[in-house]
């Protein structure tokens, strides 16, 4: 089987950079209508490589929106096996503080109303997937030993909770959380992680902590700073990939 990586950018990560020479795009029409954004397939560095913004190009589609059924699919049909994953999230606990990268083993899924599998009754195969271990432990010990590697600092477990958004968790859902076993919070960690289960993709977080969640700290949370994290940290989100890239492949 040929091996094929994709990069699903999230908040503030809406390309790859100059250095990521595009050779084609598509924007394929699926069973569950259209992708968030055209997927920008060509070279990064010395990598084949796909990428999707899984908010559109302009961050114009919230999480609760996301047509994450359409996007997956289509990834699946250009050949995606293996999907790198990006997320910006909150943190709940001390070791995960703003700009920490934190790669969770575990989510609990909070959100409602969202279209969350591909075997919803309109086709005949329903099936149900193992979801033990809702991340590729592959990948993950790909990224993990890639991340000590190149000295990029990490944090190689966790449990996302994912929240339907577009506002932010009150201080007492966030405490909630906390109890149910969570120390990062998301808005789009589910059901794109469940879908790629379902499609037999690779899959795995790399989760960008941009601030401390509601409650967690008396001041307001403040979205300017939250943009200076993510742009920040962008460069360290794109090092680790291609650090991981080059562990896979050489």
């Amino acid at each position: 089987m040929t091996v094929v990586h994709a990069v699903i950018g999230g908040s503030g990560f809406y390309s790859l950079g100059d250095d990521f020479r595009i050779d084609r795009c598509e924007k394929p029409e699926t069973p569950f209508g259209r992708t968030s954004a055209e997927i920008q397939l060509g070279r990064w560095g010395e990598h084949d490589i796909v990428f999707l913004p899984r908010h559109g190009e302009i961050h114009q589609i919230p999480p609760h929106a996301i047509n994450y059924r359409a996007n997956l699919w289509a990834l699946q049909a250009v050949g995606v096996t293996h999907i790198f994953a990006i997320n910006a999230v909150g943190g709940i606990t001390p070791d995960l503080p703003p700009q920490t990268l934190a790669l969770p083993d575990q989510i609990i899924d909070y959100t409602s109303g969202r279209a969350h599998t591909f075997f919803d009754g309109n086709r005949q195969d329903i099936e149900h997937i193992d979801f033990t271990l809702p991340y590729s432990k592959t990948l993950r010990d790909s990224i993990i030993a890639a991340g000590k590697s190149a000295g990029i600092d990490l944090v190689g477990t966790g449990t996302y909770g994912c929240t339907n958004g577009p506002r932010l968790e009150t201080a007492a859902e966030i405490r909630k959380m906390g109890k149910d076993g969570c120390n990062m919070v998301g808005m789009t960690g589910m059901p794109e992680a469940a879908l790629a289960r379902e499609l037999s993709i690779e899959y795995a977080t790399i989760a960008l902590v941009v601030n401390w969640c509601a409650g967690i700290e008396a001041s307001v949370l403040d979205m300017e700073q939250i943009k200076k994290v993510l742009a920040d940290r962008i460069d360290s989100v794109k090092s680790l990939i291609l650090a991981t890239l080059e562990r896979v492949t050489r």
